[in-house]
Parts: structure tokens; C-alpha cells; sequence
């Protein structure tokens, strides 16, 4: 028996991992004379969308046996028919299959949304789901490139609760603004602060490869962000990008390519004839006195639109490798970006590369250094976006035998405007940026609860840009012709040193963490006009006079110290408390403190929590404080400028720029906020709700003061503001089974803004009130909106005329005339069609009530397809574009817009209108600034659409195949009249306004293929 034994053992290795006893072997082999004992079963692992998952364990039930899968997904293990296995994975839901043959070919696994967020990277640390007590939302890498955009910011959009993106345009590059839970402040910026790999980048994420993104961690309330005190106050966003694993390397390729159009909403502007009509039913048209006014005017008809559009040209391409071994891994990925103008004569093009590197050479010590580089260009020869829609269809710039037309044509019915074809003959310009940021990293295992870690960052980024203004050019004539120079350059230095310290006793579990972490930036600009040149020279080298020479250097640097502790007792109750101590360069109350405590109830937990059916219920609650700095440097200094036109005999003068307020402190703002997480039916119910009060104190505001000594403002803490809101995750697994699955999430936010305080003026009695401030909209152009600042309402209340509709009698524009009495409140109004005597007026908010996004996706054995729609409701924008393309006759050098459908416009007497008479070089006012043009941006959209299919190549090596085709942009359902109804941005601010040079979004339709060996 013991030589039988000895024999049967290798035929047992096949097996990977399993237990026997004697007595097992004894009952089967009296049972049987050739046969084995099991017969091997084999199959493959992979996750719903085709892809191989290693290291998959794969049980008998009711035994030890056990195996697990190799890097291709693979297993063999010895069952018999009728044996049920178990199949279990991190990130994916346990199945159980039962044996049928010798093999069961592929297994798919569903992905559990419990275990993908088991662990969550969070403020300076990773935890359990949970045991979070704060407000957050995780985006997986992969749920954000279903946009196609070099730009993190754009890929945000409708993707977690109380996250708003205005996507900014659709020119290659442009990069979205985001604020989570609303406006905090009034100066400054109010995106969210980026930490990147555990290093604070700042207000936005750099050159991010957003393939290279692991997960983004969205950080909203105060248990979240109190630990990032004075830059926290915006929220938080933490991008976790990705590293190998120990194994077998791989090599993963993204590829996807299209073309782009531009949409133009429902802003359509007149043609040839419709404005040949338009003009002939003016009220005076007998007065039009222009050389080619006659009948055959209506043939002319040449379209800018098609002259400056195109069909763009988008690809992005990435490739990825990734492997080592338990003592080294690396991942390694480059990246390339191009996108080509839907309107003619942009190019953007990217490259990225990251190197991310982890070295245990001792079992007590982890070191991880990283390289990351980008590559930014852009070659801008940009059609005009304003001539697209303002010029006249009646003015062509080409003559009749195809030559360029010169400026001022004698040809044209706008003969004092200029062509600016005739320019780009010439006229361009283009920028490169660059930049190299090295980590060295390292964890030192103290002992066994004490880990101390280091985060040690360097950035450097260089920007140049050259602009050439040929002299024969119409800018260029006046002067000889431009060469323009800009150079910017900054380093960024980051240090973190933290001691970690986590342990678990009994029903006990402790993780508290005390670091010191610091961060200066320096920055240098030079700034060089220069004129005079002989056309095809382009270096400064040519130009006969210096025109301007500027530069400066800007520092600044924060440190701080701080602490967090979190605490759970038997997985049930939970406790959260941080404490953080910043101090800034650019204060005069250098240092500030910022803290958070917050607590959460795992109810599904105790033992009275009787039912199966809820799967997760925990209650959460936190309160705390967060910051914010004044976007100006130094504002506690008394500063002098050096001024050339104060100077005396050829030497410079100071002038005095800055009154400092030495009493300046943080902006802070105490957030509150309760929560419940819900997960039901074997995780295929989701649910998390979150309401929050956010109360800010010490608002930072450039305050106005009396211009004697030539400075016009002082940085003060002068207000307050609160916002409040509510946010909604619900998400579910509609079907799920081995074949079919099809999820659906909603989110969706509110946020109410407030302003509680402002600073206070004198009055002639002497007392002090609290009057309104009125701001403009951040547009920049004159006439545009106003807004208002006033205890009691929200800091973007639109202050204009109120539009009264048309006077059906005569056909002229109406404004309200409001009466009040000592205590502002209203005693009468009336109506009246002279401009000057309308009253300005309170009228609404500009921010959304409602705004959100909603997910679904599908997947059907190979084939799986996902859609993303966003959607806003609520939102007020002032269509500024409207005062110049439906201005009722005022502007007759510039096209104009065809009405909407459910508008009409006077014509005689009785007539119920929504437009006034219309008149040539009409003088009534009627496109004055006044709410007439603030319009409801309601809308619906389709944000992409892709449809995928898996093809299975595991025979020649190939991990997985997927092909796919894409849309973006593909509707949008709205009321709104101009170009696109999601609002502007500029920088990394929100406008709520629209000027007359809008570039419109892009429809984009891509072919795509993953590829993984």
C-alpha cells in the first residue's frame, strides 16, 4: 500500500493545491482498480467584458481542494461530475458552478460593487469602505474615458453627486471648470484642490494622462477635506494612478480614432435672402441707403460657417507595460494625443510618458520612485469663431475670380470691416509647454503597527508662446508689423513625512496618522513685444523698436502640521477626528487651524439587524472647518510699483500699488453633514444620500476704498455666505446573470447659495449698513450682465432691467419701473419704453437647481455597450450673443439669428409679439442689457455612447480584444437659443454668460480597440 501511495502522489500534483487522508484513498481504491481518483477539470476566468482574471481561487465545495488561475485565466483542478466549484476573486462577486465535463470553458464573474470599493484612497490614507465616516464618491479610471479629451476636468461631467463641470468649449484643449457643492468664496478660484499620487498639485490636474488614472477619489465634506485644511475649502479630488503587480508582464494597448463636427444648437443665423427680408420689413426700410441695396442682394449669400468649419480629426493612443517581482514592479506607459480644430487652423497635440516604480529591497523597507513628463503643443492659424455668425452672408472674401479681398472692400456691404482670411495669409501663432515632475517615495516599517512614510516631489514646468503679425496685415499696419514673446516658467517643490500607526485588537481597530508636510512654488515670466519688421522675418532679432518688455517672479510657500485618527469598535460604531495647523507666506495671520470629527453607524452590523436583504446600512455625521487664501500674493504688505511713466530723467519711479492689511486672515468655512449608504439584494440596490450645511466666515474681498493715494482696494475678511444641498446616488443591477446584466446610476445634486454677511459703509448719519455691491459677470465685455451682492440672496443674483415683453400699440420695447419705499419694498410698477427709466432689478439665480448624470451599461455574452447622459435643470444664462444677432436693427454691420419657432415679432398694431418693431440702425433700446436675454439652460444630453465586442484570440496570446465604436455629444434636448446650453468657462472659473464668440461643442464619432497580451 505505502509503494501504491507513492505512486499515486504525482498524479495527484496536477492538482495545485488540495488535502487527502489515508482513509479517503483506502475507500476509493477498493472501489476502483485503474481509474483516478478525480478527473481533471479545466477551465477560464474572465470579468464580463471578456477580460482574463488571474489569480482567481477556485474551490471544491464541501473540501480543501483548491487551485487558482494563471496569468491567462486558466485553472485546472480535479472534481468529479457533480461537484460544485467556487469561484472567488477580489472586486468580483463569488460564484458556484457546477461540473458538467471535463471542461466548463469560460467563466464569467460579475464585478461586486462592494469589494471594488472595499478599499478607498482617501486624505493622505486608504480605508475601508466601510469604515468611512465622510462624504465621497469614487470614479474608476475607466468610467472616464467614455469622453474622449486630454483634460481630466471634461470626463467629471454627470459622474458623481454634487459635481458640477461647465465643460468650457469645444476647442481642442479646453479644459472644463469644476466646484463641488457650490460657490464657497468670492475671490479667487473655486475649483477643487488635485492631489495626485499623494502630492498637492494645486486648483487643476497639470498634463494628467487620464489613462493613466487607477481611480479618482472625489473628497466633499469636512470629515474628507479637514485634513487638507486652508486649500480644502473647493473640496477635494484625489487621482490614484497605475501600478504593477507582482507577475507576468503585460502589455496593454488603447487606440481610438475619429472625426469631429461642430453643433450648432439652436442658434441658426440668416442667410443671404432671410436677411435680404429681414431687412425689407424694418419699420424704415425706405431709409436703407447702402450702394447694393436692391432685389438681387437676396442671391448673395456666402456662408462663413462652411468657410471656417471642418471635419476635425481626433486619435489617442496609449500603450502600457506592467510587471516584475514580489521584490520589483514597474508599470511604464506612454501616451499620444492629437486633435485637429473642427474649425480650421487649430492643432493641439499631447505626449505623455509615466514611469511608476515599486522596489522592496528589505522586507522592512518599500521604495518608490516615479518620472512623469509631458509634451503640450499648439499650432493656432484659428479661423475667426465671432465672423462665423456675425459677418454678412451679402460679404464674400474672395472677388469674383477667387482673390482674397483687402480690408475695407468698396465690394462689401460692411465696407469698414476687415477680412480676416486676408490676415491669416500670414497672421499666426503657437505655444509649447513642458513638464517633468520625479517622485522619490519610500515606507519604512518600524515595526509591526508603525510604518513611516516619506512623499518627496519635484516639479518643473516651462510654457512658451510667439505670436507674428505680418505688416501687411491689418493689425500689423499701424505699427509695421508685431513679433511677440512669452515665457513663463515655475518649480513646484512637495515633502511629506508621516508616521502611520494601525492596529487591531479585539473588536477594536485603530489608524491614526501625524505628518509634516511642506510646499513652495517659485515662478519667473518675461513678457516681449517688439515692432517694425520686414515681412517673413519672425525673431526679435529684425524688429526696429522694442515695444514692451516685462517680467516678474512670483513665490510663495505653506507649511503645516497635522494629525487624523479613525476608530472602529467590532466593525459597528466608527469615529473620525483630524487636526491640521497651515501656515502661508501670503498672510499677515500666518498660521490657521482646521479640524474635523465625525462618527458613522454600520446598522447592518448588530445583531438585532435581522434581515438578509440589506447587505450594507451604515448612518454617517461629521463636522468641521476648512480654508482658503486670497488669490493674491502678499496682500498683508504695503507694496510700491516700479512705474517708468513716474520716473524723472530716464530713471523709474515707485508708485505706490498695494495698501497691505496685516490683520488678514483665513478664509474658512464649517461644513455639516449627515449621510446613509445603502446596498440590498446581494449589492444589486445602491443607494447614498448626503444633505449638507456649509457656513463660510472671514470671506476674503478686495474692498473699494477711496482712490486718494492712488490705490483703489484692500484685501479685507468682510463676509459671510452658506450653502446648503442635497445629493443622490441610486444604482442598480437591473438583470445579472451568467449571460445578461444591465445596470442603471442616477446621481443628481442641489445646492442653495446665501450670502449671510458683507462688509459695511458709512452712511451721513455716521452709522455703518451693509449695502449691495454690484459685480459684473467675469465676461469682460461692456453692456453685459450685472450681478448682485446682497445679504439674503445668492452671490450670482442677476441686478438688470426687467423686461416687460413689447407694447402691442406701437410695437416698442417695454421695461418695468419699480417704486419702493425707504425700506426697499415695493409700493408700485409700472411699464415704460425709455430705457433710462428702468429700474435695475433682483432677478434670479444663475446656478442650476438640479444637475446630475445617469449611467447605464449592458452586456450581453461578448457584447456589451454603456451610455452616459447628463442633464441640468433649473440654471439661468445670460445669452449676451443675443444683445449683438437679435438686436431689433440696432447692428446692421452684422448678421442676425433666426427667430425660434414660439417667437414672433411685431408687425401692426394688436399684434401680441415677443420681439419689438424691428428698424434700420433702430435707436429704442430694445437690445440693451436687460433680462430680455437671460434665458432657462434646461437640458438633456447624450454625453457618449459605445457600443463594444470581445473577441476571443486567447490561442495566439491575446489577454483580450475589444473593439468598439463610440459617440459623444450625440443630442442634447433643450429650450435654450444660443449655441450650446452648458455653461461657459474661463480659466478654472464659471461665467453663467455667453459672449458673441462661442465656439460650439463637438460631436465626436471614434473607433476604438483595447488590446492586452
Amino acid at each position: 500500500m505505502i509503494s501504491l501511495l507513492t505512486i499515486c502522489i504525482p498524479t495527484f500534483a496536477n492538482a495545485n493545491i488540495y488535502s487527502f487522508n489515508k482513509n479517503d484513498v483506502n475507500d476509493k481504491l477498493a472501489s476502483t482498480t485503474t481509474a483516478p481518483l478525480w478527473d481533471p477539470i479545466s477551465g477560464t476566468i474572465q470579468d464580463q467584458k471578456g477580460g482574463l482574471i488571474p489569480g482567481a481561487v477556485v474551490k471544491v465545495k464541501g473540501t480543501t481542494k483548491a487551485a487558482s488561475t494563471d496569468a491567462e485565466g486558466k485553472f485546472t483542478i480535479d472534481a468529479k461530475t457533480g461537484d460544485i466549484l467556487i469561484i472567488s476573486s477580489i472586486g468580483f462577486t463569488t460564484k458556484e458552478v457546477t461540473v458538467t465535463g471535463s471542461t466548463l470553458g469560460s467563466i464569467a464573474l460579475a464585478e461586486s460593487v462592494e469589494s471594488l470599493n472595499e478599499l478607498v484612497v482617501v486624505g493622505y490614507s486608504v480605508q475601508k469602505k466601510e469604515s468611512l465616516t465622510g462624504a465621497l464618491s469614487t470614479i474608476k479610471g475607466t468610467d472616464l474615458t467614455t469622453v474622449t479629451s486630454p483634460n481630466v476636468q471634461n470626463m467629471l461631467a454627470g459622474k458623481a453627486p454634487g459635481l458640477f463641470v461647465a465643460p468650457g468649449s469645444g476647442r481642442p484643449g479646453a479644459a472644463g471648470a469644476v466646484i463641488i457643492r457650490g460657490q464657497a468664496t468670492l475671490s479667487g478660484t473655486t475649483s477643487p484642490l488635485w492631489v495626485i499620487d499623494g502630492v498637492i498639485i494645486g486648483s487643476n490636474p497639470g498634463d494628467l494622462n487620464p489613462d493613466d488614472i487607477e481611480s479618482l477619489t472625489v473628497l466633499k465634506d469636512a470629515a474628507s477635506t479637514a485634513i487638507y485644511g486652508s486649500q480644502g475649502a473647493n473640496g477635494v479630488i484625489i487621482a490614484t494612478t497605475k501600478r504593477a503587480k507582482s507577475g507576468q508582464m503585460t502589455i496593454d494597448v488603447s487606440s481610438k480614432a475619429g472625426f469631429t463636427t461642430l453643433t450648432n444648437g439652436n442658434l441658426q443665423v440668416m442667410d443671404g435672402a432671410q436677411l435680404y427680408d429681414y431687412f425689407s420689413s424694418f419699420a424704415n426700410a425706405n431709409t436703407i441707403s447702402f450702394p447694393r441695396w436692391k432685389p438681387e442682394l437676396r442671391n448673395s449669400n456666402f456662408s462663413w460657417w462652411d468657410l471656417a468649419t471642418t471635419e476635425g480629426f481626433n486619435q489617442n493612443h496609449n500603450v502600457s507595460i506592467q510587471g516584475g517581482t514580489e521584490k520589483l514592479q514597474s508599470f511604464l506607459s506612454v501616451g499620444y494625443y492629437d486633435e485637429s480644430g473642427a474649425i480650421k487652423g487649430y492643432d493641439y497635440e499631447r505626449y505623455n510618458f509615466r514611469l511608476n516604480t515599486t522596489y522592496k529591497p528589505l522586507s522592512w523597507l518599500t521604495v518608490k520612485p516615479a518620472i512623469v513628463g509631458s509634451r503640450r503643443s499648439v499650432a493656432d492659424r484659428q479661423y475667426s469663431v465671432t465672423s462665423m455668425y456675425s459677418n454678412l452672408p451679402w460679404d464674400s472674401p474672395f472677388d469674383e475670380n477667387g482673390n482674397l479681398v483687402g480690408h475695407r472692400s468698396s465690394s462689401w456691404v460692411n465696407s469698414v470691416s476687415t477680412n480676416y482670411l486676408y490676415d491669416l495669409q500670414w497672421n499666426k501663432s503657437k505655444n509649447n509647454n513642458y513638464e517633468l515632475m520625479g517622485n522619490l517615495d519610500f515606507d519604512i516599517n518600524i515595526t509591526k503597527n508603525l510604518t513611516f512614510s516619506s512623499v518627496n516631489n519635484y516639479r518643473f514646468n516651462t510654457y512658451s508662446a510667439s505670436g507674428y503679425t505680418d505688416p501687411r496685415s491689418n493689425d500689423g499696419q499701424s505699427v509695421n508689423g508685431r513679433i511677440t514673446e512669452y515665457r513663463s516658467e515655475y518649480t513646484r517643490r512637495y515633502t511629506n513625512q508621516m508616521l502611520r500607526y494601525n492596529n487591531n485588537w479585539g473588536k477594536h481597530s485603530l489608524n491614526a496618522l501625524a505628518a509634516y508636510e511642506f510646499n513652495d512654488y517659485v515662478g519667473k515670466t518675461l513678457d516681449v513685444y517688439g515692432t517694425g519688421l520686414l515681412p517673413g522675418f519672425e525673431v526679435l532679432d529684425v524688429v526696429s523698436k522694442p515695444e514692451r518688455t516685462r517680467g516678474g517672479i512670483s513665490e510663495w510657500a505653506v507649511q503645516s502640521l497635522f494629525v487624523n485618527s479613525n476608530y472602529a469598535y467590532d466593525g459597528k460604531y466608527l469615529a473620525q477626528v483630524s487636526f491640521r495647523r497651515d501656515g502661508a507666506s501670503n498672510f499677515g495671520k500666518k498660521y490657521g487651524n482646521f479640524f474635523s470629527v465625525s462618527g458613522g453607524w454600520n446598522i447592518n452590523r448588530e445583531s438585532w439587524f435581522k434581515t438578509n436583504l440589506i447587505n450594507n446600512l451604515k448612518l454617517r455625521a461629521s463636522y468641521g472647518t476648512v480654508g482658503n487664501r486670497p488669490s493674491s500674493l502678499y496682500p498683508q504688505y504695503d507694496l510700491y510699483s516700479v512705474n517708468p511713466a513716474a520716473g524723472y530723467n530716464g530713471i523709474p519711479g515707485l508708485l505706490i500699488s498695494q495698501i497691505g492689511n496685516k490683520d488678514l486672515t483665513w478664509e474658512e468655512t464649517y461644513t455639516s453633514g449627515v449621510g446613509l449608504d445603502v446596498a440590498a439584494f446581494n449589492n444589486r440596490l445602491r443607494l447614498t444620500i448626503d444633505y449638507y450645511i456649509k457656513n463660510t466666515d472671514n470671506i476674503l474681498y478686495n474692498v473699494p476704498i477711496s482712490g486718494l493715494t492712488g490705490v483703489t482696494s484692500i484685501w479685507q475678511n468682510v463676509g459671510k455666505m452658506q450653502n446648503k444641498g442635497l445629493e443622490v446616488a441610486l444604482g442598480g443591477d437591473i438583470v445579472r446573470n451568467d449571460n445578461l446584466t444591465w445596470s442603471l446610476d442616477v446621481n443628481l445634486g442641489t445646492n442653495v447659495n446665501k450670502l449671510t454677511d458683507i462688509y459695511k459703509t458709512r452712511n451721513l448719519d455716521g452709522t455703518y449698513t451693509a449695502k449691495p455691491i454690484i459685480i459684473g459677470d467675469g465676461l469682460g465685455i461692456a453692456g453685459s450682465a450685472q450681478r448682485i451682492l446682497q445679504i439674503g440672496l445668492p452671490v450670482d443674483t442677476y441686478y438688470l432691467p426687467e423686461w416687460a415683453g413689447v407694447n402691442p400699440e406701437n410695437g416698442l420695447p417695454l421695461w418695468y419701473r419699480v417704486t419702493r419705499d425707504a425700506n426697499g419694498n415695493e409700493t408700485a410698477r409700472t411699464t415704460t419704453s425709455n430705457y433710462a427709466q428702468a429700474t435695475q432689478e433682483k432677478l434670479g439665480k444663475a446656478s442650476p437647481d438640479l444637475f446630475g448624470g445617469i449611467t447605464t451599461s449592458l452586456r450581453w455574452k461578448n457584447l456589451d455597450m454603456n451610455a452616459v447622459f447628463g442633464y441640468s435643470i433649473g440654471g439661468r444664462v445670460y445669452n449676451y450673443s443675443r444683445q449683438e444677432y437679435d438686436s431689433d436693427g440696432t447692428y446692421t454691420d452684422r448678421n442676425q439669428m433666426v427667430l425660434m419657432d414660439n417667437w414672433n415679432r411685431w408687425q401692426k398694431p394688436g399684434d401680441i409679439a415677443t420681439h419689438p418693431v424691428a428698424r434700420y440702425n433702430n435707436q429704442d433700446k430694445g437690445n440693451s442689457t436687460s433680462s430680455r436675454f437671460i434665458e432657462n439652460n434646461d437640458f438633456f444630453r447624450m454625453r457618449s455612447l459605445a457600443l463594444g465586442y470581445n473577441i476571443d484570440l486567447k490561442k495566439y496570446k491575446v489577454r483580450n480584444l475589444r473593439v468598439y465604436v463610440a459617440g459623444e455629444n450625440l443630442f442634447v434636448i433643450t429650450k435654450y437659443s444660443g449655441v450650446d446650453p452648458e455653461l461657459p468657462a474661463n480659466g478654472e472659473s464659471i461665467l453663467f454668460s455667453t459672449g458673441p464668440s462661442i465656439y460650439p461643442m463637438n460631436r465626436k464619432f471614434m473607433l476604438g480597440l483595447n488590446v492586452s497580451f
